[in-house]
């Protein structure tokens, strides 16, 4: 058999298996990249940071304005004066920054939440499917004519408790041979009692009872 040849050899520095072992490979996955929501977050945290920077120019500012009010000299106003516009043109700077940094965190945060309300509707949308598969298996499992059946059957029951009801609270009859003309002197006989009570009303009924 001839001999096997080496095909490292003709390769270049940068394929040889050695240098991938030392330097690795250019195909390595990195970090993986930043959310939206804390990609946000810092650049926010810039803004504030030179928010913080035109603050204190413009303190610087107001101190260089105050030297230039009590400055007599015009040498002194003139290097006062470059001070100031120095510190002007490093405000514009920051400021400039700032709203550029201000629309991108304003990008990304319009990004974020179309993105979490593509999420929501993903979820919104599962959950309605779920809940129609759901309720195909429980129609399956009802019948209109059973439902109809049930119906008609708790309806005659009602009708035949309210029927029962109805029997229960009538009152019993009383009876029809009683003279009027005796239920009319008993009537009058209790009248006098009640009269005659009234002119003794110092006395129990057993003591004019007794009289």
């Amino acid at each position: 058999h001839p001999p096997q040849k080496n095909n490292t050899q003709h390769l270049p520095p940068s394929f040889h298996p050695d240098m991938k072992r030392f330097f690795g490979s250019s195909k390595d996955k990195g970090p993986p990249p930043p959310s939206l929501s804390e990609a946000t977050e810092r650049v926010d945290g810039r803004v504030n940071k030179l928010e913080d920077k035109i603050k204190q120019i413009d303190s610087e500012l107001r101190t260089v304005r105050d030297q230039i009010q009590r400055t007599r000299s015009p040498a002194a106003q003139n290097s006062l004066k470059q001070k100031a516009m120095r510190l002007l043109k490093q405000k514009k700077m920051f400021e400039s920054q700032r709203d550029t940094l201000m629309n991108q965190a304003f990008n990304m945060e319009q990004a974020n939440f179309t993105m979490q309300s593509m999420e929501d509707t993903v979820l919104t949308v599962g959950a309605m499917r779920e809940a129609n598969k759901t309720m195909k298996k429980q129609f399956k499992s009802l019948d209109i004519d059973d439902v109809d059946d049930l119906w008609d059957d708790m309806a005659e029951m009602m009708e035949e408790n309210k029927m029962i009801q109805d029997a229960m609270g009538r009152a019993f009859d009383c009876p029809t041979d009683l003279d009027e003309s005796e239920l009319e002197a008993e009537l009058d006989a209790l009248g006098d009692e009640v009269l005659s009570l009234s002119f003794f009303p110092t006395q129990t009924k057993r003591e004019h009872s007794l009289i």
